[in-house]
């Protein structure tokens, strides 16, 4: 199973996050892949990812055999603002070095020489998108159109400011990755946007964002009738509504059942109750 945005790329149904994997980030992406996930997401950000145990993860796999163009490879690009004092980039330099310079480093972390989406970490403007913005999009733009990403896209956007991208960007978003909440509806205006223009919605945080709703008595009963967890049946729901999810699990157990949450189906009055179990 994949999804597939607007401009045709493919992407796998599930993608394995490595955000505050610390030290344990090359050990747990091979782990992911042997247990069968096919798409990674990473950004080049110190305070809260190793991208460059990324890269040595996936050299170990390559010498097992897992090739480069067998996965999916997803970072990002994160502003001043979000480096900590650690920018991989010249932070004194005007915007669009800095996502070239900030890309260029990515790709040696990585160890190739193309990824398959680049994501702006999130918008500089806190409400609109302001000329900053629209500078940095642009230069994500530039890669896109030299072929050395596959796709671009966005993270942590409103709905507001994703209607906006997509009406004044040159290329549109093609990947949009958000937390997601379900005392928010489960971010519903911007899966309606992304719906609307054939952009893939990620989803992060579906676990850890919703707690109770995980204990939720109804979603415990859904889970037993399908000899499965909760998780799995959350992980579920949000592929039958079009999400791509994502999981940052360290267990090769949860790993594995995960991924088995494609199998499972959810009746129409299930899918109806989860969405609007928070509100």
């Amino acid at each position: 199973m994949s999804l597939t945005a607007y401009n045709h790329v493919p992407l796998p149904f599930f993608m394995y996050g490595t955000a505050w994997k610390k030290e344990a980030t090359n050990q747990l992406v091979q782990l992911a892949v042997a247990s069968g996930f096919t798409a990674i997401d990473t950004a080049n950000q110190l305070i809260h990812y190793q991208e460059a145990l990324v890269g040595e993860a996936l050299r170990a796999l390559a010498k097992k055999g897992i090739k480069r163009g067998a996965l999916f490879l997803q970072t990002k690009f994160t502003s001043v603002d979000g480096q900590g004092g650690r920018a991989p980039y010249d932070a004194s330099a005007d915007l669009t070095t800095q996502v070239r310079q900030s890309f260029d480093s990515s790709l040696v972390h990585l160890g190739t020489d193309y990824v398959d989406s680049y994501v702006l970490h999130a918008p500089i403007s806190r409400r609109g998108l302001g000329e900053a913005d629209w500078e940095v999009w642009a230069a994500m733009e530039g890669l896109y159109q030299s072929g050395k990403t596959k796709m671009i896209g966005v993270s942590n956007i409103t709905a507001g400011q994703l209607a906006h991208l997509c009406e004044q960007a040159n290329h549109k978003p093609m990947v949009v990755q958000n937390r997601c909440f379900a005392a928010l509806d489960w971010d519903q205006e911007v899966r309606e946007i992304c719906q609307a223009n054939g952009i893939i919605y990620q989803g992060f945080s579906l676990l850890t964002a919703n707690r109770e709703v995980l204990a939720d008595r109804e979603i415990q009963a859904i889970a037993k009738r399908l000899a499965t967890g909760p998780a799995q049946i959350i992980f579920r729901f949000a592929m039958q509504v079009g999400m791509l999810p994502l999981t940052g699990t360290t267990s090769q157990q949860h790993m594995k059942e995960d991924l088995q949450a494609e199998q499972l189906a959810l009746s129409s009055e299930e899918i109806q109750r989860i969405e609007s179990i928070a509100l």
